[in-house]
């Protein structure tokens, strides 16, 4: 039986409000090694916003990150999974929506961990370079 999604996810995952800046975002994203951080609206998941999100809907545009608020870059359409689901679940929903990581949320819909590729990579025991890539310290 696959493990569980809280076996092998990341806790406490990055938050920030919905009407926080796309600088502070991508300042966390640099501070703590991290390509991603959730959304939220009154402590709810709302969306997530990604460096790549950061990079295509602002920078490419021309948007003042200092300025533009997280609500209108970020993904709000989401697919997530619950911290007792699956690790089979995860990977399969990765597969089907063609994402890289996906948010964990309680019962309430508050953000409480996020999985990942590697993650799963490393939880179901596998050698390969995706394994090593994510034992791997982020490099800044």
């Amino acid at each position: 039986m696959p493990p569980r999604v809280s076996d092998v996810m990341t806790v406490e995952p990055q938050t920030l409000p919905l009407d926080a800046t796309l600088y502070e975002a991508a300042r966390i994203m640099r501070d703590r090694g991290i390509g991603d951080v959730l959304v939220t609206y009154a402590g709810r998941l709302c969306g997530v916003v990604t460096d790549r999100d950061i990079v295509v809907r602002a920078v490419a545009e021309s948007r003042d990150t200092s300025l533009t608020p997280l609500g209108d870059v970020c993904t709000a359409e989401l697919t997530t999974v619950r911290p007792y689901d699956d690790t089979g679940t995860a990977a399969r929903l990765m597969a089907e929506q063609a994402v890289r990581r996906l948010p964990v949320v309680d019962d309430e819909q508050r953000p409480v961990g996020i999985i990942c590729i590697g993650d799963l990579a490393v939880s179901d025991g596998h050698v390969g370079p995706l394994t090593e890539i994510s034992k791997a310290p982020p490099n800044n």
